[in-house]
């Protein structure tokens, strides 16, 4: 019995961890952010919620500076502050904007945000789990090999993930009459605006994948549906 109690030990963590995460998120999130009220956008964001037979979607703006957008484990939609400037000082365009809101409805349609939650906190306890067995195996490098195996897992996901939820907005917008130019006219922006941050990491430790890569999956499903490329 000894020998599991480190296991389940960090299942009880990973519980404990999620549920206060969740509670955390929602509030702060409740806190920072008011609901989107543009006019220009709203057109957009009415063409994409008649293409998914929906009467509305409701799209709120998180008060913080770096430019982003978010889907929250309840399902809420959200775009940052930092990011709506971009809009309204011209860096990025209204078809830009719904091109991210569509990429995050499709988090949200995918079971990605609440599932990241879950990932989130079952990879805090597996960190914890291994870095325990490991440590008694290998002293001294057995949690650092724990905390690398975690962060591969966790890039691999949420690159995953974010295949998924492009090859869904895409889908929406070419369905909404959008098109798909906006998309990845989007990908080449973001980055610029977020030059470096990779660093010289390889692709694979990423959590985001390369622009050139996104875009290319984006252009084989268009060949694949048929439909003629925007731009």
């Amino acid at each position: 019995m000894l020998r599991f109690t480190p296991i389940l030990l960090a299942i009880l963590y990973a519980i404990v961890v999620y549920r206060f995460s969740a509670w955390r998120t929602a509030k702060m999130l409740d806190q920072q952010s008011s609901r989107l009220a543009d006019p220009a956008l709203e057109q957009l964001i009415s063409k994409m919620a008649s293409a998914l037979d929906l009467p509305r979607i409701r799209v709120h703006i998180y008060e913080i500076e770096p430019v982003n957008g978010l889907a929250a484990p309840d399902g809420r939609i959200f775009i940052t502050r930092g990011f709506y400037k971009k809009y309204t000082h011209g860096e990025v365009t209204g078809p830009e904007i719904a091109s991210v809101i569509a990429h995050e409805l499709g988090h949200v349609a995918l079971g990605h945000s609440r599932r990241r939650m879950i990932d989130f906190s079952g990879q805090n306890a597996l960190r914890t789990a291994l870095a325990m067995v490991l440590s008694r195996i290998i002293p001294g490098i057995g949690g650092w090999i724990a905390n690398m195996l975690t962060t591969l897992l966790a890039a691999r996901l949420s690159r995953s993930d974010e295949y998924e939820a492009d090859e869904y907005a895409a889908a929406l917008l070419t369905k909404s009459g959008i098109g798909t130019a906006p998309q990845k006219s989007l990908f080449h922006k973001l980055e610029a605006l977020t030059a470096g941050a990779g660093g010289a990491m390889p692709a694979w430790l990423l959590s985001h994948p390369k622009t050139a890569q996104r875009i290319d999956a984006i252009d084989k499903l268009e060949d694949k549906w048929g439909v003629k490329r925007d731009g």
